[in-house]
């Protein structure tokens, strides 16, 4: 099991600023629910929570996230941007661009992402990006980006409907966690930098999107529709193209993969 302690960490590490402050657990509840009451301390941009193993990690929705210890990345970034509420999204794509590109560097694995915000591997979740924010009206106060990545794990410890792999399943050997975590935080921050300069990534986060043009069910909590995941807009909105030729737009919900001769699917009330 290799060491994710703030020594072997920031040895070699190469960010000007990301995680030059941070906090280690062995164990903890949720890396989200500790940055965020640091961020609300007035802990600095780039502050970085990060354990070897979470209690209560969770998803999108509310859903529990899994992780043995010494199995994965359990991490969460505390940023400041000067950027509007509804452009908060941008962080979730500067963070699963960088992800997916420090992935494909170190392993030459095919990583991919899905909307909104998982990160996939020969089209199974391999991570998933959850950002919640502090905000005055409609200024972002900060964001904190939670990412929690499968690397050594054995996903058949996982229910099946997870449709869960690791990076070491899909290579056939085990991964240097430091060696990947700190690939990751360097291409997070050139591109939150990019961001900060005024370069809106949406344009190469839809690019990486493995599921667009493809028939999907799109599961929200107003109800369910099936049609083609056609594009993603500006603001990282899913556009999607039902079966009667109208365009959905979505900002949140799930996806899958769905056959268009399954017969007609019509949007329905929970």
């Amino acid at each position: 099991m290799d060491d994710l302690t703030p020594r072997a960490i920031l040895d070699g590490l190469c960010t000007q600023f990301l995680a030059r402050q941070l906090v280690y657990y062995e164990v903890i509840d949720s890396t989200n629910a500790v940055a965020k009451d640091l961020a609300n301390q007035g802990a600095a941009e780039g502050t970085m929570v990060i354990a070897d193993e979470q209690t209560m990690g969770k998803g999108r929705l509310g859903r529990q996230w899994l992780a043995p210890k010494g199995s994965s990345l359990l991490f969460s970034l505390i940023f400041r941007p000067h950027l509007p509420v509804p452009r908060a999204q941008g962080l979730t794509m500067v963070c699963g661009l960088g992800v997916r590109q420090a992935i494909r560097e170190l392993t030459c694995l095919p990583a991919q992402l899905k909307w909104p915000n998982d990160i996939l591997l020969r089209g199974r979740k391999a991570g998933g990006i959850l950002t919640e924010i502090g905000s005055t009206g409609q200024h972002l106060d900060y964001a904190v980006v939670g990412i929690g990545l499968n690397v050594n794990m054995d996903t058949s410890q996982l229910p099946a409907e997870f449709n869960a792999t690791s990076i070491s399943q899909e290579l056939g050997r085990l991964v240097s966690r430091v060696q990947l975590l700190q690939q990751i935080l360097l291409r997070i921050e050139e591109r939150y930098l990019a961001l900060c300069a005024g370069e809106w990534p949406a344009a190469e986060w839809a690019s990486a999107l493995e599921t667009l043009g493809q028939w999907v069910e799109l599961h929200t909590a107003q109800g369910k529709w099936r049609g083609i995941a056609q594009a993603v807009d500006n603001e990282g909105a899913l556009l999607l193209r039902l079966e009667n030729g109208q365009v959905k737009r979505v900002l949140e919900g799930d996806i899958t993969l769905s056959r268009r001769n399954n017969g007609p699917l019509s949007p329905r009330n929970k």
